[in-house]
């Protein structure tokens, strides 16, 4: 199961972001906890335990400016794309197509340097 940002956002409190500070996205549990299904108090216990796992990517050409952030628990996959300032990235009238479920993969690279990394 896939959950993204935009079912997300659409349905959540505007005090629900997503952080850049230190070099580190912050998440808001709440957030991720209701997109994997699990209670947000229990999301600091689980990440800490490994039992949800993350990965941040860089977008790469047209996408230079955006991140995704993927979290995983079981068989679930929860999706943000966000840019450096936590904001969903813009998009033009009626959104990107629609092209399945990998559509954007070949345009993020995991484990590409955040804004400001010295790498």
């Amino acid at each position: 199961m896939i959950e993204n940002l935009q079912n997300a956002l659409s349905q959540a409190p505007s005090d629900r972001v997503i952080e850049f500070s230190d070099n580190t996205f912050l998440v808001d549990a709440a957030l991720i906890g209701e997109l994997l299904h699990v209670p947000a108090t229990s999301v600091p216990i689980l990440m800490r335990e490994r039992r949800i796992t993350s990965i941040c990517e860089r977008g790469t050409g047209q996408d230079e400016a955006e991140f995704r952030l993927t979290f995983f628990y079981r068989s679930r996959r929860a999706r943000l794309i966000t840019d450096a300032a936590g904001a969903p990235p813009p998009r033009t009238q009626g959104g990107r197509p629609a092209r399945g479920p990998n559509a954007r993969a070949g345009r993020f690279a995991a484990g590409a340097p955040l804004p400001g990394d010295e790498r």
